[in-house]
C-alpha cells in the first residue's frame, strides 16, 4: 500500500475543529451546542455588500487578474488610506483568504529549513503553512498572568539564528484577544532591522479594538518598508467568511513579483467574493459601531462570567474576539472532548477549542482553552452555565 507524506503525517489537526464528530454526535442524540470553538461572527454581512453579489449580471464568469480585480485594489487602497495606511492598488494581491495570503509570504521570503519566530499561542493555522512551506517555527511563550503581552526583546533574541528569516505577530491577537500596543509594534520594528528580518503581520481583526484602544498597524513602521508584509481578509471585517477572500499587500517589490508568481499559478482569487470585498468596504461607520458596542456586551459576558466560576482565570482581551481561559483541568483536550461526550446541562453543552493546539511548545496549553464569543450574549450566559456545571462533575479536575 503507498504510504502518505512524512510532511502530511506531521502537519497538526485543527484545534478549532478536530472536535466536529463530537458535537455532531452530541447533536445526533439531540443536546444543543454551544460553539464557542470557531470564530464565525452570526453578525449579519452587511446587506450592500450581499446586494452586489446578488445583482452582478456576468454572463461568463471568467478568470480576473491573478493580483485581483484592479476597482476592488483600488478601492481597498482608499480604505487602507482611511485607517493611515499609504499603499497602492499595485502593492495588493487579492487571495483566496488571508490563508492563501499566508502561505505566499512563507513561500516567497523563506526556503525550507528557514526559521519564523512568533510569539504563542498562535493562530493553529501558522503551524500548518509553515509546515507546508518546510519553514521551522520558533515560539517564544507569553503568558496569561500578563494578558499575553508581547515577549521582551530579549526573549526574541535569544532564538535567533543565522536561519533566522522573519517575525510574525497577529493584532489584534488570535487566539488571545491581546492588542499589542504602539510601542510594541516599534520594538518588532526595531528587532526585524536589526537584524534584517521580515516581518508578517496578520491584522484581520483591525476593527475589533475595545475600551478607547487604537490599534497600529506594522504598515506605519518607518524605514521598514522592505521588511513588513501585511496580511488581511474580509471574513472577520465585514462578517463574510465564506466568500474566502484576503489580501497579500507589501512595498516590497521583490516580494511582490515573486508573490505574483504564486498568486498566477493560482490564477486568480474567486470573482463572486471580489465583488462582494469591493462593495463591502462601502459599509457605513455606524455597523461598525454597533458591531463594536455588542462585541464588548459579548466579551464583558464571557470574560466576567468565567473568571466568576471558582478556579478559573480569564485575562480581559482588548481586540478580536477571542479569549484564552486557564481551568482547573488536567487535559484540556481530554475535557474538550468530554464535554461534548459525557456531558450535557439540561439537555445542552459546550464546545470550546483546547489551547495544546494554539502552541507549538510540547505541554503548554494543557490547562488552558480558547473562547469565541462570537454568539449573542444570551447564548453566552447559557454556555458559560454549561462550563460551570460541567467542571464541577469533570473527573479530571484538578482543585
Amino acid at each position: 500500500m503507498p504510504t502518505i507524506s512524512n510532511k502530511g503525517r506531521e502537519i497538526p489537526s485543527s484545534p478549532i475543529r478536530k472536535l466536529v464528530p463530537f458535537s455532531d454526535a452530541a447533536k445526533g442524540r439531540g443536546v444543543h451546542v454551544y460553539h464557542l470553538n470557531i470564530g464565525q461572527p452570526d453578525i449579519e454581512t452587511p446587506k450592500g455588500a450581499r446586494d452586489a453579489v446578488k445583482n452582478a449580471d456576468i454572463p461568463v464568469i471568467a478568470y480576473t487578474h491573478s493580483a485581483g480585480i484592479l476597482s476592488y485594489r483600488q478601492k481597498l487602497a482608499q480604505y487602507y488610506h482611511s485607517v493611515g495606511i499609504d499603499i497602492t492598488p499595485d502593492e495588493i494581491i487579492i487571495t483566496t483568504g488571508g490563508s492563501e495570503g499566508l502561505l505566499f509570504a512563507f513561500n516567497s521570503c523563506m526556503d525550507p529549513g528557514d526559521e519564523i519566530i512568533i510569539p504563542e499561542p498562535f493562530y493553529a493555522n501558522y503551524n500548518t503553512f509553515a509546515r507546508m512551506a518546510g519553514v521551522v517555527v520558533k515560539p517564544i511563550i507569553s503568558t496569561i498572568e500578563n494578558g499575553f503581552a508581547l515577549p521582551s526583546i530579549e526573549e526574541f533574541e535569544k532564538v535567533i539564528t543565522p536561519k533566522t528569516k522573519a517575525i510574525m505577530i497577529c493584532n489584534p491577537n488570535n487566539p488571545t484577544g491581546c492588542l499589542y500596543s504602539e510601542e510594541e509594534i516599534h520594538q518588532l520594528g526595531e528587532i526585524a532591522k536589526k537584524h534584517d528580518l521580515f516581518l508578517f503581520a496578520d491584522e484581520v481583526y483591525r476593527e475589533f479594538c475595545y475600551d478607547g484602544e487604537k490599534h497600529f498597524s506594522v504598515m506605519h513602521l518607518k524605514g521598514l518598508e522592505d521588511h513588513v508584509i501585511l496580511l488581511d481578509s474580509v471574513s472577520k471585517r465585514y462578517s463574510a467568511c465564506g466568500v474566502r477572500i484576503g489580501a497579500f499587500i507589501t512595498r516590497n517589490k521583490e516580494v511582490y513579483a515573486t508573490a505574483m508568481k504564486f498568486a498566477q499559478a493560482r490564477l486568480s482569487p474567486p470573482t463572486y467574493g471580489q465583488i462582494l470585498g469591493e462593495a463591502a468596504v462601502d459599509t457605513p461607520k455606524e455597523y461598525f459601531d454597533a458591531v463594536i458596542e455588542d462585541y464588548v456586551a459579548r466579551r464583558n459576558t464571557v470574560v466576567e462570567g468565567v473568571n466568576a466560576i471558582p478556579g478559573c482565570f480569564c485575562p480581559m482581551p482588548k481586540g478580536a474576539f477571542y479569549c484564552v481561559a486557564r481551568l482547573p483541568i488536567d487535559d484540556s483536550d481530554r475535557f474538550c472532548r468530554w464535554i461534548l461526550e459525557e456531558f450535557n446541562y439540561n439537555g445542552e453543552t459546550t464546545m470550546m477549542a483546547p489551547a495544546t493546539g494554539f502552541y507549538s511548545s510540547k505541554g503548554q496549553g494543557s490547562n488552558e482553552v480558547r473562547i469565541s464569543y462570537c454568539l449573542n450574549v444570551e447564548d453566552l450566559k447559557k454556555a458559560v452555565k454549561c462550563l460551570e456545571e460541567a467542571l464541577k462533575v469533570y473527573p479530571g479536575r484538578t482543585n
